[in-house]
């Protein structure tokens, strides 16, 4: 039997990603000698609402420059780019796919952010920094694939700084349930640990993290996400472009955009934002 990393590497993992990544690039007519942050705007920040939601994120948060901030789940890097480069933050992100680290690691360095951003392959729930070593904790669309909490909510709060933040965009349950799959986060039940959003707010007081702010952007999302599934199935009769988000999600791409439409609709998820703080 598969262990449940393997699992989600499958589920999230594509060979020699980084390779794949230039090649698209090259295909698209960029020189990747001399890549720009909006080379990769397309396919780069792999959440509900792009870069536009990590800026809107970030703001909300009043982030300040030079603050350490630590991206859980953090892919092949885009928001920990944004973070860095817009918001003067030193990020480190960290991600159990190495895949998804490797890419980032040559696409932040041909984008010239080595100096500001790293990445680190682990484990969320066991995290290989010390204790009080970041200002925020970030997270996009992460905890949907961590069944024990407890024990991710425990290593958030080990590594924040005392009064440090842990600042997050989330996939939770809606009433609805179970979902549709395929989704982006899981093509099967055994990837799918969503939480309602009362439950995530009670598990993040219970670890003594104090609520700054928090709010439902559901409406918001599933408006973005219909955008964005329509553009895919009008897309699909046409020859495929190089550049997309189907580079990480594969050949399913459009049936997951359809089925978080699908899902949004019926109250079967829910997507939420929040700022706490670590007490003391």
């Amino acid at each position: 039997m598969k262990s449940y990393d393997q699992l989600l590497t499958e589920h999230y993992g594509r060979t020699d990603l980084k390779t794949r990544i230039l090649s698209a690039l090259e295909k698209a007519g960029k020189d990747i000698n001399t890549l720009t942050r909006e080379d990769l705007f397309t396919f780069d920040e792999f959440h509900i609402g792009g870069r536009l939601e990590t800026r809107n994120l970030a703001e909300w948060a009043d982030l300040a420059p030079g603050a350490r901030i630590l991206d859980l789940g953090c892919g092949i890097g885009g928001p920990a780019r944004t973070l860095a480069a817009e918001f003067g933050c030193d990020v480190t992100g960290l991600d159990i796919i190495e895949e998804y680290c490797l890419a980032a690691e040559s696409l932040t360095r041909r984008v010239g952010l080595a100096d500001r951003v790293r990445f680190q392959h682990g484990n969320v729930a066991e995290m290989p920094f010390d204790p009080e070593t970041f200002d925020a904790v970030w997270s996009q669309h992460t905890t949907m694939n961590i069944q024990d909490k407890q024990a991710l909510f425990r290593e958030i709060y080990r590594v924040l700084v005392p009064g440090g933040r842990f600042i997050f965009h989330e996939v939770c349950a809606g009433l609805n349930q179970p979902i549709h799959f395929p989704v982006p986060w899981a093509h099967e039940a055994a990837l799918n640990f969503l939480i309602p959003p009362r439950a995530l707010h009670r598990s993040l007081i219970d670890q003594e993290l104090t609520e700054e702010k928090w709010r439902d952007i559901t409406a918001d999302s599933l408006a973005w996400y219909q955008k964005a599934a329509a553009n895919m199935a009008t897309h699909q009769t046409k020859p495929a472009k190089p550049l997309g988000i189907k580079l990480l999600m594969g050949d399913t791409t459009p049936a997951k955009a359809a089925n978080v439409v699908k899902n949004l609709k019926e109250d079967r998820i829910r997507v939420v934002q929040g700022v706490f703080r670590k007490n003391g």
